[in-house]
Order: C-alpha cells, then structure tokens, then sequence
C-alpha cells in the first residue's frame, strides 16, 4: 500500500481499471497522480481521488522532506519523492519527514 488517507475533502472521479486496483494504489492518469480509497475489480466502474485530500504515503527514505515540499510519484519505484525528473507531481509535503523514514504526510494536489 502506497497511500492511507488522513483527513480532507477528496475530489473523487469515475474510473474503470483494466486491472485490479487496490484501496491505496497509487494509479497514473494522464500525468496525474490518483488515489485509491477502495478496491477496484478490473472491468468494474470505481472512483478514485484526484486531490484534496492528505495521505500518509510510502516514500523514498533516504530523503528528509519540508513541510511545503513539492512532492512526486516515482511509478518506477513505486515510491512518493523530491526529485522531479522523470516523476509526476503529487501535491505538497504536508509536514516535515526525516531522513531517515519511510512514510510522509502528502497533501494531494489536483
């Protein structure tokens, strides 16, 4: 799981995956970065969140995040980053993370 929900007010949209989706996948669509908040059988319509949430996520843990931070999804490694290249914007650091750990508080953009 990449992704737990704290608090907010998601914007959710409609989604059919072609596979299984798991309630805290992250999901990559049209460069942007969505939420799962419950699983999803392929083929079955569900939703997923496009923003406005914050999440506790998966991230790289060698890196020590700022509150504020610009925040990425590495599809790759499957993990939430500072390095923008070849990664897509998720939103903000939600607070200060250390290095090392392996979660951070994501604030979910649109």
């Amino acid at each position: 799981m990449s992704a737990t929900f704290k608090h907010g007010r998601p914007l959710m949209i409609d989604h059919t995956p072609g596979s299984d989706v798991t309630a805290g996948d992250v999901v990559e669509l049209d460069s942007c970065v969505r939420i799962a908040h419950s699983d999803i059988p392929s083929g079955q319509l569900g939703a997923l969140a496009s923003g406005g949430g914050v999440y506790e996520v998966d991230k790289v843990s060698a890196q020590a995040w700022a509150d504020g931070e610009s925040i990425y999804w590495d599809d790759s490694a499957e993990l939430f980053t500072t390095v923008s290249t070849d990664n897509t914007l998720a939103g903000k650091a939600a607070a200060a993370a250390a290095n090392p750990s392996a979660k951070g508080l994501l604030q979910h953009i649109v």
